[in-house]
């Protein structure tokens, strides 16, 4: 157990609780966000510490894969709503706040998308506004039957447009504009259908899962899945022409890796690859 690793970023904690616990299990390392009280909602100092630790355990040669949870009942509400309209008595009303936290929270995500490792998330309870969004950010979404999606924002006069970003990239457009629009709670099962999530399991099992899931894509060539997560990301945002002549020169210098000749070899020798 390593859960008291990340309390030396300084400052990330409510009330002398570390905002976010840190547990290793071998080649994964399972990040909770830590403020049950309030649904874990995404504060300045959270944003913080979980872009922290996301980006030194991409640094990491012992871990492979990260999970993502959340304490307590709740996986995450999204923005903390009460921390942000503490400043409107600003001079600016808060826009200088706003602006800060908004550009700190879309750093984080993107940290999570081009982390070398993959994320997966292990979503225990709802997944609400930025909540959602940090969902659809992972690579891997694993959810309990009781976990619960929204963009609930257009509800209370403050449409989800961050959220909407990672949103409409997994999920298909009118699907993305629905959840938008009407800001409904949509079930585990619902989220599977529309490709939010891939796997829905017992309460019980969630982390576990998710762990386990880690732990699978820990076997794999290390280097060959640092390539291939990035050209995924990366290909999508090109057209079609555009994509192939990227992946196309991904797989030459992928071919080219030690660890392709080592898989390649293995496969035609009929033997197990010896991963360096």
């Amino acid at each position: 157990m390593k859960q008291d690793r990340i309390e030396d970023i300084a400052s990330l904690r409510d009330f002398g609780a570390p905002v976010l616990l840190r547990d290793d299990r071998g080649p994964v390392a399972v990040l909770t966000l830590n403020r049950p009280d309030v649904r874990n909602a995404l504060s300045e100092v959270l944003i913080a510490a979980l872009h922290d630790a996301v980006t030194e355990i991409g640094n990491s040669d012992e871990v492979r894969a990260i999970v993502i949870t959340g304490s307590g009942q709740a996986f995450s509400s999204g923005h903390d709503l009460k921390e942000m309209t503490a400043h409107r008595n600003e001079p600016d009303l808060g826009r200088g706040y706003f602006t800060r936290v908004m550009e700190a929270c879309a750093r984080m995500m993107l940290s999570i998308v081009r982390s070398p490792k993959p994320v997966i998330t292990a979503v225990n309870g709802i997944a609400t506004a930025a909540g959602c969004q940090l969902v659809a950010s992972c690579d891997l979404a694993v959810a309990s039957h009781e976990a619960r999606f929204a963009t609930p924002g257009v509800n209370i006069g403050l449409f989800c447009s961050t959220p909407m970003v990672a949103l409409s990239r997994n999920v298909s457009r009118k699907a993305a504009m629905e959840m938008l629009l009407l800001g409904d709670l949509l079930s585990a099962n619902e989220a599977k259908e529309l490709g939010l999530v891939n796997r829905v399991v017992e309460a019980h099992e969630t982390v576990n899962a998710a762990v386990e899931l880690g732990r699978k894509i820990a076997s794999k060539p290390k280097a060959t899945l640092k390539i291939g997560k990035e050209a995924f990301y990366r290909q999508l945002e090109m057209p079609l022409e555009e994509a192939y002549a990227y992946a196309s020169a991904v797989m030459v210098d992928n071919m080219l890796h030690d660890e392709a000749e080592e898989g390649i070899g293995a496969f035609l020798d009929k033997r197990q690859p010896r991963w360096a």
